[in-house]
Parts: C-alpha cells; structure tokens; sequence
C-alpha cells in the first residue's frame, strides 16, 4: 500500500498508554528525535500492576522533556471517559494518535473480563469517535499476536484468516481491528494496527512470565513453566518495537478512491515479531544465566531446583512467530535484537532498580 511520508516535527501527539511500558519508550523516543511539537500522554495509571513502575517511567519521560525542544504534557485519565476525550481533542487538535492504552493479559481476562470490555472496546470506540470528530493525519493502535489464536500455520502473517480467539483479551483486539476498518471506509481515516508479538525488556510489564519468573527467582521460589516447556514464543524486544512504531507513524495509508467513487478504506495491519521463535526452556535459561551475571541470582544457583514443568494454562497457545515481510518492504525495518541481548539489558535494569 503506497504511504504518505508525515514530518512528525511540530505535530501535536497523542499517546495513549504512556506511562505504561511501550507508550513510555516511545514518547522517549519521540523527545530525542523531534525539535519541535507537542506530546500529550495519557494514562489512568491503573493498579493492574504496581503504579510504581509507571510512576518511575514517567518520571524518566519528565527528565527527558526537561531537555527536549518539544513539550510533554500527561493527563492522568481513562480512555473509557469520552468526555474527557472529546475535550483533549478539541483543545489540542491532534495529527497523530499512537493508541496503546488497553487492558492487557491473557490470563487476567478470563477472571475479569470487565474491564477488557470497557478499555479494550469502548475506550477504542472512543478513540475512533474522537478521530472522526476531530480529523487526524495517521491513528496508530495496538493489536497482539494473540489474535491468531491456535492458528497451525506458522509463521503467522497478516494474510492469515484470525477469526477463532482463544481468549477474551484476543477477541477484544481483533474487534479493534474490525472496528479501525469500519472508521476507516466510512470515514476515510488513515489507520494502521500493529500486531505486537510478546514484548519483553528493561521496565517492562511485571505480569510478563520473564518479569514475574524474576520476582520469583530473586525470592528462592519456583516458576512453573506451562505446557511442560513445549512452548515456542516470537520474543521482541522493546527497542525493536519502538522503531517499528517510530517508522509506521510516519507512513500514513494514502487516501484514495474504488471504482464506485467511494473511499478505500486507508487501511493497513503488521505484525511486528523477532522473526525466531524461542523455545521457551531456552529463553528460562538465557534469563537465568544473565540473572547470574548481574547478580540478582548467586553463581551457585540450583535451576533446577526452582522450575516445574505444568499444563498449558487455558488462553495461552503452544507457539507464535510472525512473518513481519510486509513491515520490512514497506517501512524498511525487521526486528534484530536477539533473546541474549535483550535479557542481558533487562537483567541488568532489574538489579539496578530492585537494589
């Protein structure tokens, strides 16, 4: 799909989700890289898990807004609440939206599944509305790699048929899909989805199996590892995210017209994946060696002695992998950064902020 290329210096941003794990690094970024413009975040700071680390990762965005030449300002609020919406919008007139805010967690959603509705639904919903109403260049959203559900054919690319969920957190953002589609034939908005495949990294989401395994380990206990470790996952690690994020912002879908005379819809969705799914007892033992390395575990650390082997936990799937070619010949990126690397970095952070 051909792109119109967007100068993101002096536009006005929303991003929803930050301070949460990915909407922070990408406002990070985008003060490092713009000279000018305005970012609003936007965030209800939810108790899903400790505020703390949302508290600490807005104040490293408050830090580097100190130094930057484009303003940040961040509201504290619920995507859910349109009035709220509808007034963030009115007054800052925004040119691009990055939607990340939602209710996130698999396994969190079959115990409540409330408040994946009210984010993950009606505060899209909102967020649709609120670009109708108020015209945006380019709405960038999350989706997941959950919403291939138990698909067989690997890798899983966005030609795939994604209409069997497995979850009630993957049917939620296949309807986002959907919903992006529909507000963008109707009301020709530029609008790209991003499949995020399992994001991992330094101050990252602790109920993420690599963060909460962490916890446990530092604390002696044992991690009990799903599907007896016949799991493969498609790890990416959050600087490869935020590039793929960075670029795809500034690459519109081009409006343009069917042969009725109507909108095409300027529509688009990627996945955004490592490209090498990780057998799961691999990655545990990559984590718990560099775990040993930046001394959060002793060097004499039994590993044995603190994993047990379970069955596949109702909502989870035995593998992902993306075939994210279609991102690469459009945008020119493919994620890198290898599990090594990555887990390297985050067990590094964890022994500095835990200390």
């Amino acid at each position: 799909m051909k792109k119109v290329k967007i100068d993101l210096n002096g536009k006005k941003i929303l991003v929803t989700g930050s301070p949460g794990f990915i909407g922070a690094n990408l406002v990070l970024r985008l003060l490092k890289e713009m000279n000018c413009g305005t970012i609003v975040s936007l965030d209800n700071m939810s108790a899903y898990y400790n505020p703390k680390l949302k508290e600490y990762r807005l104040s490293l965005i408050e830090k580097a807004a100190e130094k930057a030449n484009t303003e940040h300002i961040f509201v504290k609020g619920s995507i859910a609440d349109k009035a709220l919406l509808t007034q963030l919008f009115e007054e800052y007139r925004f040119d691009i939206v990055v939607h990340l805010a939602a209710q996130g967690g698999v396994r969190y959603s079959i115990d409540h599944p409330d408040v994946y509705i009210e984010s993950n639904i009606i505060g899209f919903y909102n967020i649709l509305e609120a670009c109708r109403q108020y015209p945006v260049e380019h709405l960038v959203y999350a989706s997941s790699s959950s919403v291939y559900g138990g698909n067989k054919k690997v890798p899983f690319s966005v030609d795939d048929k994604v209409d069997n969920p497995v979850s009630l957190y993957a049917a939620t953002k296949k309807s986002d899909e959907l919903l992006a589609h529909a507000y963008s034939k109707l009301y020709n908005i530029p609008a790209t989805g991003l499949r995020f495949f399992t994001v991992y990294g330094p101050a990252g989401r602790p109920d993420m199996f690599y963060f909460s395994a962490t916890n446990t380990l530092a604390k002696d206990g044992i991690i009990k590892i799903f599907n007896y470790g016949n799991c493969e996952r498609d790890f990416t690690y959050i600087d490869d995210i935020i590039e793929g994020v960075y670029r795809v912002m500034q690459g519109a879908p081009e409006k343009a017209n069917g042969e009725d005379g109507l909108p095409l819809p300027p529509y688009a969705v990627y996945n955004i994946g490592g490209g090498t799914p990780e057998n799961l007892l691999d990655f545990i033992n990559t984590l718990q060696e560099e775990l040993v390395n930046a001394k959060v575990l002793p060097a004499d650390y039994d590993f044995e002695k603190h994993r047990e082997l379970t069955a596949m936990q109702p909502g989870d799937v035995p593998v992902t992998f993306a075939d994210s070619k279609a991102l690469e010949d459009d945008y020119g990126f493919k994620p890198h950064i290898g599990i090594r690397e990555g887990l390297r970095n985050f067990a590094e952070w964890y022994s500095q902020y835990y200390k």
